[in-house]
């Protein structure tokens, strides 16, 4: 059957396949294709070069990319291959890791240790799933911590619709059609409708669920003296300067010890889910109180899962009105507890409505930086700049060389910097050239991560 070709669009995505030889990755992009693009032969290797073709998955029109087998050889093409094979994985929206459900083997997992970072937009695709025996070998393949798994037979055409909903997911959490690419196109407020959905976490008490009920507008959740009266996760949506508010209250979340009810167990945990689905996490920290040991708890949870967050100091009414009281709190907050140096830090008062505007102000430009994206050339415009104005340092007997630096993902903004070695670096210098993408590209309010790999081959 004949197929007219499909025309680029701007708002094409890449989708790239990638695996060891012989999983069958070539036999998918023909599948994807509805053509027999690359050559599909039992002997490994066949494909070494990149292979392009449009093609049409979940309804949309996208660039297919076949690679040539990832292997840790380094034998002939070996390097050169594996080399290729990840550097079109970062330019991918979309990567479809291939398997061979009948052998995981060591090298299926080194590359899965090397997407790691990019699992956001991975979804793993097992083949060869033809027959009800070979679906019960698919527990090892979940045990490679993937939230994107789907067995398929690239030969005989099975499971490739749920492929394509797969596909769809990555693409509508990673690059939504609302959410912009770069900084320039983020017009929150403007003609553009934006999202956010945001977690109101914190210890019992603290006036989580007063502070969400303020910013609806409304009694969403029963507010009360007594600690833990909110026990499920409590939902409600409003619009905001431009901005749709998806606000999710959540149970207070205490130390495990003192956790003792079943209900109370499953309350937390549901908070912990909150701060996985949210954008942004608001902590609700009692501004009489202080930063304690509980919220640094809860704080890490979120930076754990590379969550923008914001800082309310709730109950700002209650304090003594003392001159530059609150930049005093704030730089012992800072002091304390150094992880949470960038988190925006608002004063409120949820039963008086102070501070809200701020607040959500702050949430809305962590919310712009998460999702902001830096174009390859300008990050390395940027590290050539850094690089001359503060010297690597020499390690052994030779200087430290940057390759090239880009971005793999957002929510956190994380960025691979690669260089003659992955090891040895000062973690100080590290820290510099973090700390440079901070201030000078526009990541002042959000984690950010920054993975090192060395170019060579392996």
């Amino acid at each position: 059957m004949s197929h007219d070709p499909i025309q680029p669009t701007m708002n094409e995505k890449r989708i790239v396949i990638v695996g060891r030889p012989n999983v069958g990755k070539s036999t998918l992009f023909n599948r994807l294709a509805h053509s027999r693009v690359s050559i599909t032969d039992p002997t490994p290797g066949v494909t070494r070069d990149i292979v392009e073709a449009p093609g049409s998955v979940g309804g949309r029109t996208a660039t297919l990319v076949d690679t040539g087998g990832y292997t840790l050889g380094e034998e002939g093409f070996d390097p050169l291959v594996r080399e290729r094979s990840l550097e079109a994985a970062l330019e991918a929206d979309v990567i479809l890791f291939v398997l061979d459900v009948t052998d995981l083997t060591a090298e299926d997992e080194e590359f899965a240790d090397t997407l790691r970072p990019l699992s956001d937009r991975t979804v793993i695709v097992v083949n060869k799933v033809d027959s009800a025996k070979r679906e019960l070998l698919l527990g090892d393949f979940y045990g490679l911590g993937f939230s994107e798994l789907v067995s398929i037979s690239a030969a005989h055409g099975l499971g490739v619709e749920d492929l394509d909903e797969a596909i769809e997911r990555v693409l509508s959490r990673t690059s939504p059609d609302s959410a912009p690419d770069t900084d320039e196109s983020v017009e929150l407020g403007g003609s553009r409708r934006e999202e956010i959905r945001i977690a109101v976490l914190g210890k019992p008490n603290t006036g989580k669920s007063t502070l969400a009920n303020r910013i609806l507008g409304r009694e969403r959740s029963i507010t009360s003296e007594i600690a833990g009266t909110t026990r499920d996760v409590v939902g409600g949506e409003v619009e905001w300067g431009g901005t749709h508010l998806e606000v999710l209250d959540t149970a207070g979340i205490r130390r495990k010890r003192s956790v003792e009810e079943a209900v109370e167990y499953y309350s937390v945990n549901r908070a912990v889910q909150a701060a996985e689905a949210c954008d942004v996490a608001v902590l609700v920290v009692d501004a009489r109180e202080g930063l304690t040991e509980q919220d640094k708890k809860i704080a890490q949870i979120v930076v754990r899962r590379g969550k923008a967050i914001v800082i309310a100091l709730n109950k700002w009414d209650l304090m003594d009105d003392i001159p530059n009281l609150f930049h005093a709190v704030r730089d012992r907050m800072s002091f304390v507890f150094p992880v949470l140096r960038y988190a925006p830090v608002v004063a409120v008062s949820a039963t008086e409505g102070d501070g809200i505007e701020e607040l959500l102000n702050n949430v809305r430009l962590a919310f712009c930086e998460s999702i902001r994206r830096i174009d390859t050339g300008e990050l390395n415009r940027k590290l050539e700049e850094w690089v001359q104005r503060t010297p690597p340092p020499v390690i052994g007997r030779g200087r430290l060389k940057f390759r090239y630096m880009t971005q793999v993902s957002t929510r956190p903004p994380t960025f691979v910097l690669f260089a003659n070695r992955d090891r040895g670096i000062p973690d100080s210098y590290l820290g510099y050239i973090r700390n440079s993408i901070r201030d000078e590209l526009g990541f002042g309010h959000v984690p950010i991560r920054l993975e090192l790999r060395s170019s060579r081959s392996r």
